[in-house]
């Protein structure tokens, strides 16, 4: 049977809720029986659209300092106090929510199962999965425990689909006093330049590797990307080459991404990286070793130079 009350994180996106937060109430749908979200920072415009996706209340934390993960921790943890804890409280494998996480793992004396791929609930306990040996297998977790049950959950394990019902209760979370952790202001934020979609909500992902052979190579890959309306990904080994900044790595150590069509241009297909893509609707590779790892899951393989095959490709493209 569904757990009685599961609260879910939302990162804010916008003016409204960041895709990781709704894919999380979509997925805590069918294993609790109320569900409600805590989302924080700039999401005036996002109780609609989570009310749509399944939460019955949206808590509010306002975050004036810009930093999130001590008053959210906090405000989450005085409404435990005064509302009852839930069972469980879902936050997404991010930045923000590893911070939020690790300080409420602190405050309520609960351990947290990280990097799941998915969840289900048996004889009312929810059960968390885990990608391992590079995703090759799948192994299941669950706690023993009565307290709080904290879980990561990786982008895109669950699809976010809306039709769950009207705009949520809206409801501000008091933030207690934080001492001097609550004392941390941000000065500054960068954001990376990307061309085209966010990489890990892009409908076609084209991504390099180190077939391409040289970094100046790379731009093969951002040309294809922005002809197909797409973003460009890499593999880990010419992230940590240099040749590319870290937002653009797909794998187990980067993003994962669920898009209609993927490219693995010059990519060997380690299962670090395929765990990362091998969710894809269609999967074309590019390799010119027919043994190449990428070929045992891929819809289309090319075999040959990607030096010489991408070109040929971004002409035709052109001459459309």
């Amino acid at each position: 049977m569904p757990v009685e009350r599961i609260w879910v994180v939302v990162e804010p996106a916008g003016g409204g809720a960041a895709t990781n937060g709704l894919e999380l109430l979509t997925g805590a749908r069918p294993l609790a029986v109320t569900i409600d979200a805590v989302t924080f920072g700039d999401a005036n415009g996002a109780a609609t659209v989570l009310g749509d996706h399944g939460a019955s209340t949206v808590f509010t934390v306002d975050t004036p300092n810009a930093m999130a993960g001590v008053p959210v921790a906090a405000a989450i943890v005085a409404a435990t106090r005064v509302k009852g804890a839930p069972t469980a409280i879902l936050l997404p494998q991010t930045y923000e929510g590893r911070d939020i996480a690790g300080r409420l793992s602190v405050a309520l004396d609960a351990p947290v199962l990280a990097n799941a791929v998915g969840l289900s609930e048996v004889d009312g306990r929810l059960v968390a999965e885990h990608a391992v040996f590079g995703g090759a297998t799948i192994v299941k977790a669950a706690f023993t425990t009565d307290r709080v049950q904290l879980f990561l959950v990786r982008p895109k394990s669950f699809a976010a689909e809306g039709g769950a019902g009207a705009a949520g209760t809206v409801e501000a979370l008091p933030i207690p006093d934080t001492g001097r952790p609550g004392a941390a202001r941000v000065l500054a934020r960068h954001a990376e330049d990307r061309l085209g979609p966010k990489l890990d909500e892009a409908p076609v992902v084209v991504s390099g590797g180190r077939g391409l052979g040289e970094k100046e190579r790379y731009a093969l890959v951002e040309e294809l990307a922005r002809l197909l309306k797409g973003a460009p990904g890499a593999s880990r080994a010419i992230v940590d080459a240099g040749w590319v900044p870290y937002s653009y790595q797909v794998g187990q150590t980067g993003k994962t991404v669920k898009p209609n069509v993927y490219i693995a241009a010059g990519i060997s297909g380690a299962t670090q990286h395929m765990v990362g893509m091998k969710g894809a609707k269609h999967i074309i590779a590019i390799n010119k070793d027919r043994e190449a790892p990428i070929f045992a899951i891929c819809d289309l393989g090319i075999v040959g130079d990607v030096n010489k095959i991408l070109p040929k490709l971004i002409d035709a493209l052109k001459s459309r």
